[in-house]
């Protein structure tokens, strides 16, 4: 039987060409005014995930497993 994709980490995380998984920041929605505009703009480029989470999520994304 096939597993099913998580629709909600399709939608919170991409597939780069290479096979990284890439999220948001967190701490982006409001109350940004106090912060500098450097940790803002830091904050607009995505992150890889990476490790322990990376293995689960590409579970759940419905990917192979890399070896």
């Amino acid at each position: 039987m096939k597993l099913k994709t998580k629709k909600s980490a399709t939608k919170r995380f991409k597939i780069t060409a290479g096979g990284k998984i890439m999220r948001k920041r967190a701490f982006t929605s409001h109350l940004n005014v106090k912060r500098s505009s450097k940790k803002r703009r830091a904050h607009n480029r995505p992150v890889e995930v990476g490790g322990f989470y990376a293995k689960k999520l590409k579970k759940a994304l419905g990917l192979k497993k890399s070896n």
